[in-house]
């Protein structure tokens, strides 16, 4: 199996056709999925982290909008994926048995 690199160092499994299902050890979906969360996650406190201390009169600009910007990018990947996975499972729901 391949990698995607994704925002910072994500890597997400890729299956090559014909290369058959994944080893038993592999990881499910839920759990890059929620690997996935928890990062996005690190990547919001880290940003409200940066913007605290930039207003409390510390900090750095730059780096405060950085992680903002990181945040924000992170997220809207994040609502993306999701939205793909909500229309996958009502796609399936439709289908006639």
């Amino acid at each position: 199996m391949d990698g995607i690199r994704g925002l910072n160092g994500l890597s997400l499994p890729v299956e090559r056709p014909g290369a058959g299902p994944a080893p038993a050890g592999g990881s499910s979906f839920a759990d890059l999925l929620g690997g996935a969360i928890g990062k996005v996650d690190a990547l919001q406190t880290q940003a409200d982290a940066e913007s605290e201390k930039l207003a409390l009169g510390g900090g750095n600009l730059h780096e405060t909008a950085l992680a903002l910007e990181k945040a924000d990018v992170a997220l809207r990947v994040l609502t993306k994926v999701r939205n793909k996975v909500v229309e996958a499972y009502q796609e399936v729901m439709r289908m006639q048995v």
